[in-house]
């Protein structure tokens, strides 16, 4: 994919969540990603509050619950009428930003939270957006993401652009970032493993 293309991948992704931000927050308000928080606040070394990145917030549903628990998160979110959503919702500071277009603060963040949502990056930018996180991440910090797995196949799904990567194939992409590997498991919990469409993964940015 050249620039252009990346461009519109992004801009068709985003129109799509912007203009179906209620009905998509009517159908995942009540998903239950309990194991996805505990996974990434119990590998972020000590107590907190922790400063989470929530990357790929939507309507903030995670926020709060981050905010709940005592942290200090931060939505990032392409869509406008999500980031308007999350901030009512959870109260959280929320930035609009394109996926490919990240404007971070380095070391600034304990963990960066990517719930069903890096998946709409193209392989063609995933290893700029993963440096890009991994630099905004503080040393000791944790990367956590939960993905759609699959063949290693990306395209368009209706306006969606997305990607469905597996294990090895992800695990090159981190590795590259400079993340080292900490977990990882599959989801629902509790199904044959053909039953089980979500790659989840945890990774550290080291100390040095």
């Amino acid at each position: 994919m050249d620039e252009r293309d990346l461009k519109e991948a992004s801009r068709s992704t985003i129109d799509y969540y912007d203009g179906q931000a209620v009905p998509f927050w009517e159908g995942t308000r009540d998903h239950d990603v309990s194991q996805n928080i505990a996974a990434i606040l119990q590998a972020i070394p000590g107590s907190g509050p922790h400063r989470i990145l929530d990357f790929g917030c939507g309507p903030g549903r995670d926020l709060a619950t981050f905010k709940a628990l005592g942290h200090e998160p931060v939505g990032l979110e392409g869509a406008p009428n999500f980031c308007e959503m999350a901030r009512t919702y959870s109260g959280a500071v929320v930035l609009n930003q394109d996926f490919l277009a990240l404007d971070l603060e380095p070391a600034t963040f304990d963990g960066v939270f990517c719930n069903a949502t890096i998946f709409h990056v193209p392989s063609a930018a995933l290893p700029r957006v993963l440096s890009e996180l991994y630099e905004a991440l503080k040393p000791g910090g944790v990367f956590f993401s939960s993905n759609p797995r699959g063949d290693n196949i990306e395209g368009w799904n209706g306006p969606r652009y997305s990607t469905y990567h597996d294990l090895p194939a992800w695990t090159r992409f981190m590795e590259s970032a400079g993340f080292l590997p900490l977990g990882h498991y599959y989801r629902p919990a509790g199904l044959p493993r053909d039953q089980q469409p979500w790659l989840a993964s945890t990774w550290r940015k080291p100390e040095q």
